[in-house]
């Protein structure tokens, strides 16, 4: 399960904890809305309505917030006291910045699973420090809840991953070394075009980790359904595949030499991606 990065502040009222309940789920509305419309903008349609649905899903939990507090005769919109303390709870984890063209309903729903279960720690931390009953009780039903959510969510996810394995593309059987690969040698490729000294330290990563992969026995295949083979001739559509494939290892990996090399790894295709991003189109 994904750890929270910030320690949550103590709630005292039921007030603060239902506006921080409302804030959470509104922040996630507003996290697939974004992610919804640059999927529309992308040329990604198909994917609309996954986020669509993960959208409704969570307009569906603030309503419950909110008919909870409407019931408790409590106020929950507005924000809440030491809301500036609040860490951010909701985490695209990279779908933002990888391109659109590498980005699936599995990885879509992935997303929303592991927000849920931050949402989970987040309210079980809350009601380990509760202050009394009242606010204890009223955290330990708002992790009820986000298990509720995550079962759900679970359930997509695994509909997802059996569609994608149904639907073999071109290039179902690469495997994150062979993608690391490619990625070196176009990398290596732009050098001639773009003449610029980041490409060789670039260059150099990739073949760093696929040795890194070798070494640690890695074991990763990359999630491509749909993808064309054109798309893994253009470099910054597989940078964003192979960042994707690490972005998954750091949430599941067990063991900790792998987990601090996807960690690592993720670091260093972030940048690739944002240096390849700065090339003219035809790059």
């Amino acid at each position: 399960m994904p750890k929270l990065t910030e320690e949550p502040p103590v709630l005292d009222t039921m007030e603060g904890l239902m506006q921080t309940a409302a804030r959470m789920e509104q922040e996630a509305i507003e996290g697939y809305e974004a992610l919804r419309n640059r999927m529309s903008a992308e040329g990604r349609p198909e994917l609309v309505p996954v986020f669509e649905r993960l959208i409704a899903e969570e307009r569906s939990h603030l309503s419950e917030v909110a008919n909870w507090s409407r019931v408790s005769g409590i106020e929950a919109a507005g924000t809440a006291a030491g809301d500036s303390a609040l860490p951010d709870l909701f985490d695209p984890e990279g779908a933002d910045l990888i391109p659109a063209e590498a980005l699936s309903a599995y990885r879509a729903f992935s997303i929303a699973v592991r927000n849920e279960e931050r949402a989970f720690e987040f309210w079980s931390y809350v009601a380990g420090r509760a202050p009394s009953p009242e606010i204890r009780q009223a955290a330990e039903r708002m992790a009820g809840e986000e298990l509720g959510h995550i079962a759900t969510l679970r359930r997509e996810r695994r509909l997802a991953f059996h569609r994608a394995r149904q639907a073999a593309s071109a290039g179902a059987e690469l495997t994150l070394e062979d993608l690391e690969r490619r990625l070196h040698e176009q990398l290596l490729g732009l050098g001639d075009i773009a003449g610029l000294r980041e490409l060789t330290r670039f260059a150099h990563d990739a073949r760093e980790r696929l040795a890194r992969c070798y070494d640690l026995g890695v074991v990763c295949r990359p999630n491509i359904d749909g993808f064309s083979p054109a798309a893994f001739e253009r470099p910054a559509v597989l940078c964003g595949i192979v960042l994707d494939c690490y972005l998954d290892l750091m949430a599941r990996e067990e063991d900790e030499n792998i987990l601090v090399f996807a960690q690592d790894a993720a670091s260093q295709l972030v940048r690739c991606l944002l240096f390849l991003r700065s090339l003219p189109p035809q790059m």
